[in-house]
């Protein structure tokens, strides 16, 4: 290396934030996701036997995947060759390909293409890929943010594995910040910074295990205060932390994953996950309409009649929340599945509908008895039409006993929680007369 580029390299590391400057040097000081990168695991014994192969890296930001594929190419001996589906076409793919096709050709050298946010390349620009990958001219490394399986064609995954990536724990957080304090180097080894233990835990809380938020903070914190020796204190912490971004996509993972948490948190009787699980998503700016029509599907879904009260409330939400708005609305939000998450569950409704479809899709269909037919059009009485059918309200209890559907079924077992554990005291005497009633019918007409 010349003078001159070592002088170039200073003044670019210069210029980097805190968080570039840190990045692992080799994959022994790489923290994180152990789950498929530790001693033993899939990703290492890959390495180990050399046939490492394409993958995709699946994961919330700040959690290391764009190191990650750098380290790799260093593990493989492989050219490094990074591209962003943000800003790169066919064009600059066909290039990186044909220049990688060439040195495997001449030099026998390896190459690993690193494309960030892949699932931004459209269909024909992932198909483009495909042979290059197939044949092995290319080690991609795709990361994305976004589900695989649903953001990447069927035909690229299943040519790659699919590694996820989670968020930092705390303690991995805290230890790349109190690195970066000792690292000389690379980091703040040059400050004198005391820093204090509530605010190395309100860094490691507040990043969301995102290693780049924390140093980022970090490094303002440091930087901006003039004082020496520097004392890091919560108060100066949390100065140094912008506004929390939510990291919630409404029309992605993050969307569904919280959806079916409130959901299934709801349904489970935890209104205090409930609650949080409705918080994030109103965080993260999801859709009022989207929350309240869950609600009231929930309402019907999970709680029915063992609560009647449950469908009104919920349906009085959703109204509320067209006329108040937010961010008023999220109180009837709140009270609503507090509400749901305490009553009693019930989903014999749900599952009663459920079977009677699959009878009528599967089965033969019923006739309607002769005397449950429409009999208020001329010429019906000429059909029979009607004819037979006893007036409910003519009854002493308001109950006639006769046939309503011509066999015997019974779809809906109410529960024995709330409300329902009193109609199904009613619906089996109501039972027992109807088996009654079909019986009497029955004998009537096999007698001659």
């Amino acid at each position: 290396m010349s003078l001159f580029e070592a002088s170039e390299k200073i003044n670019r590391r210069g210029a980097q934030p805190l968080a570039a400057r840190m990045r692992p040097a080799s994959l022994d000081e790489f923290v994180g996701q152990q789950h498929f990168l530790g001693p033993g695991k899939l990703l290492r014994r890959l390495l180990a036997a050399d046939r490492l192969g394409s993958v995709i890296f699946y994961g919330p930001p700040g959690t290391g995947k764009t190191t990650l594929a750098y380290l790799l190419a260093q593990a493989t001996r492989s050219k490094f060759r990074q591209l962003s589906a943000v800003a790169s076409g066919v064009k600059e793919l066909r290039e990186v390909l044909d220049e990688a096709r060439d040195r495997l050709s001449t030099t026998g050298s390896k190459t690993l293409l690193f494309i960030d946010e892949i699932h931004r390349f459209n269909k024909s620009q992932q198909d483009v890929l495909l042979p290059d990958v197939e044949e092995g001219v290319v080690t991609l490394v795709g990361a994305t943010t976004q589900n695989p399986f649903f953001a990447l064609n069927s035909a690229l995954v299943s040519r790659s594995r699919v590694f996820q990536f989670a968020p930092l724990s705390v303690d991995d957080v805290k230890g790349l910040v109190r690195r970066a304090l000792a690292d000389k180097d690379r980091g703040l080894g040059n400050y004198d910074v005391r820093l204090h233990d509530d605010a190395l835990d309100f860094l490691a809380e507040v990043s969301d295990g995102d290693a780049r938020q924390a140093l980022g903070a970090l490094e303002v914190g440091v930087l901006s205060t003039s004082q020496r020796p520097i004392d890091f204190t919560r108060a100066l912490a949390e100065e140094s932390v912008q506004r929390k971004a939510v990291d919630y996509d409404r029309d992605g993972d993050a969307h569904y994953d919280s959806a079916s948490a409130l959901i299934k948190s709801i349904r489970g009787s935890d209104p205090d996950a409930a609650i949080y699980w409705l918080a994030r998503m109103l965080e993260g700016g999801e859709d009022v309409r989207f929350l309240a029509r869950r609600i009231v599907i929930l309402a019907s879904e999970d709680v029915g009649n063992a609560d009647p009260q449950a469908l009104p409330l919920a349906v009085a939400a959703m109204q509320a929340c067209e006329f108040v708005g937010l961010p008023e609305c999220q109180l009837t939000l709140a009270q609503a599945v507090a509400y749901l998450a305490c009553a009693p569950k019930s989903n014999a409704a749900t599952v009663a509908i459920g079977e009677a479809r699959r009878d009528v899709r599967e089965g033969r269909l019923l006739s309607v008895p002769v005397h449950l037919r429409d009999s208020h059009y001329p010429g019906a009485g000429r059909l029979g039409q009607g004819q037979g059918y006893q007036y409910s309200h003519d009854s002493p209890d308001g109950v006639a006993s006769q046939d309503y559907l011509g066999v015997e079924r019974e779809y809906y077992r109410p529960v024995p929680r709330g409300f329902e554990r009193e109609l199904a005291e009613r619906l089996e005497t109501l039972r027992a007369r109807l088996r009654e009633s079909r019986s009497e019918q029955k004998n009537a007409d096999e007698s001659p």
